[in-house]
Formats: structure tokens, C-alpha cells, sequence
């Protein structure tokens, strides 16, 4: 990936529940190559949350704060587009 495009710059994302095909670490590491800030808490400045099984709390602030959700299978397919 060409390290001048960052489809992600400045946007914070958090990552919740258990992911089957990602460590955290990975995803972090993949994220953050596309510029993303990836955060422990949601807040109104996130822009992506990543939902894996039993997100919990953190899925449920997202859905108050109206906050773009992606599942596993969404996250593989934008991952891949980008060829990280």
C-alpha cells in the first residue's frame, strides 16, 4: 500500500467483541497503515466501530451515537480493497 494514501486519516476507530479471523494487534497495525487512530472507548469523535461476537457495551454507545458499524465480513472486504 502506498503509504501516501491514508483512506482512514484522522478517523478514530474502535474495535469490540471477539474477531475470528484478526488478532487486535494485526487489525490495529492494519488500521493505523491506512491512518486510523484506533481507540479503546467510544466517543461522538469516532467514526468506525469494528464489531466482532459479544461486543457489548461499546456496540450499543455506537448505535446511540449513530456511528457507522462494520462486521468482520465488512471489515475483510475494505481491508481488501485497500490490499492490506
Amino acid at each position: 500500500i502506498p503509504t501516501a494514501y491514508k483512506p482512514l486519516e484522522d478517523q478514530a476507530i474502535v474495535i469490540t467483541g471477539t474477531l475470528e479471523n484478526y488478532s487486535r494487534s494485526d487489525l490495529k497495525e492494519k488500521l493505523e497503515l491506512l491512518g486510523a487512530k484506533v481507540s479503546g472507548s467510544v466517543s461522538k469523535r469516532t467514526s468506525l466501530v469494528i464489531a466482532g461476537k459479544s461486543p457489548g457495551s461499546k456496540l450499543l454507545k455506537a448505535r446511540e451515537l449513530d456511528i457507522e458499524i462494520f462486521s468482520e465480513i465488512d471489515l475483510k472486504d475494505f481491508l481488501e480493497e485497500y490490499g492490506v
